[in-house]
């Protein structure tokens, strides 16, 4: 299966561009302290199976887990202050995906994600790739998030590229969910934190390594790919 003719690519942030799990569960863990102290963390596997849906149900899992009978409303700004704190501690690119995204420079790339607007692009801009998109989208920037396909499809439409050349690359079944809704090809990365989602909501397709996409799209810059 490939798409030589996908004019636009958009991506998923956390699991699919960068391992942030560190970072998050540092900060969830930090916030839950400061609203109940002594509660113990929760684990990273538990943490990374609470992300992909925005940063409110992220608390809200967090909390249940926990056991912790704090009004999310009370638990979220901690949570979002512990972040920004903490957010380009050990947050990185996986492997590849600076060389991916520079052998697409002939397509039109955006983010698409459920974390903060705000957040995403400082992340991106500190790990020096944010001028390769053309839109970074986050929570707060659309009255919805993935995956209601809005969001998509305005970026479908800001490029005006077509649904049928269009593919969304995500960690999650959200991801898949949002690029059905749309009408979009739909690509899932094995590496990210919820892969497990991907089995029960299967992709077009299944990659293992982002370099793995450029044959998809017909791209004739992936000898430049470092593994």
């Amino acid at each position: 299966m490939s798409w030589p003719a996908v004019r636009l690519v958009v991506f998923d942030l956390d699991g699919t561009l960068v391992d942030s799990l560190g970072d998050l569960a540092n900060a969830l863990n930090s916030a839950l302290a400061q609203l109940v102290p002594q509660t113990p963390p929760l684990p990273l596997a538990r943490v990374r199976s609470f992300i992909g849906d925005g940063a409110r149900l992220l608390v809200a899992r967090s909390l249940e887990a926990a056991g912790l009978h704090v009004p999310v409303d009370e638990a979220l700004p901690v949570y979002v202050q512990a972040y920004r704190q903490r957010m380009f501690d050990h947050t990185r690119l996986y492997a590849g995906v600076r060389e991916v995204l520079d052998a697409l420079h002939d397509r039109n790339l955006a983010v698409l994600t459920n974390k903060p607007g705000d957040m995403s692009r400082a992340i991106l801009s500190h790990l020096g790739v944010a001028e390769r998109f053309f839109r970074i989208v986050g929570g707060g920037d659309l009255a919805e998030h993935k995956p209601d396909p809005s969001g998509l499809l305005q970026l479908v439409d800001a490029c005006s590229a077509t649904p049928e050349r269009t593919v969304i690359v995500g960690d999650s079944a959200v991801d898949v969910r949002t690029g059905r809704a749309a009408g979009t090809h739909t690509v899932g990365v094995t590496y990210g934190f919820a892969p497990d989602s991907l089995a029960t909501e299967p992709p077009d397709v299944m990659i293992d390594h982002l370099r793995d996409l450029l044959p998809l799209l017909g791209s004739d810059a992936k000898a430049g790919v470092v593994v």
